[in-house]
């Protein structure tokens, strides 16, 4: 067996672009095996590959652009690429702007939860969510000038924002 590499987050730019490579390849399999056709895009950002799927013309990407469906399928396509590679991946996969589209929803209930702050609240909870989400959630927090912090364990692990002080 192959030993796997904890640290994916010194990941050089060449690393990055094969994991998007090997990762693009696994995807475009998937989408000839379900007779779906896309375009594929490949960046590295942040110490991470991602990959993005737009739908080709006339095509229909919206079975796979579901939140728990993109969810299991860049699982799936981390772990084709750590068994090519022999490192862990962080990769990122986006179908149909399903990514930018959480995003704005987490943006929303950041919005809804400083409503509350304001509102006199002392802390206010946000539902779990996987470690990517919650990043991006303590990113718009510390935008707005509030304080997050994740609690819980596994399943549960979600973020709590506060004011700052």
């Amino acid at each position: 067996m192959t030993d796997v590499k904890p640290d994916a987050a010194n990941r050089t730019l060449e690393q990055l672009e094969e994991e998007g490579d090997i990762a693009a390849d696994y995807i475009e399999e998937l989408l000839d095996i379900s007779d779906l056709d896309g375009d594929i895009d490949i960046d590295a950002r942040n110490g991470r590959a991602y990959v993005s799927v737009h739908a080709s013309e006339g095509a229909n990407l919206s079975l796979l652009a579901k939140s728990e469906v993109v969810s299991a399928l860049q699982e799936l396509t981390r772990l084709a690429v750590q068994t090519k590679t022999g490192a862990f991946s962080r990769l990122i996969l986006d179908i149909g702007g399903s990514r930018d589209a959480r995003r704005d929803e987490l943006g929303r209930l950041v919005a809804r939860a400083a409503e509350r702050l304001e509102e006199g609240a002392a802390e206010a909870a946000l539902p779990p969510m996987s470690s990517y989400e919650r990043k991006l959630v303590h990113d718009l927090v510390a935008e707005r000038g509030l304080h997050s912090e994740s609690r819980g364990e596994g399943a549960d692990r979600h973020t709590v924002i506060t004011r700052i002080g």
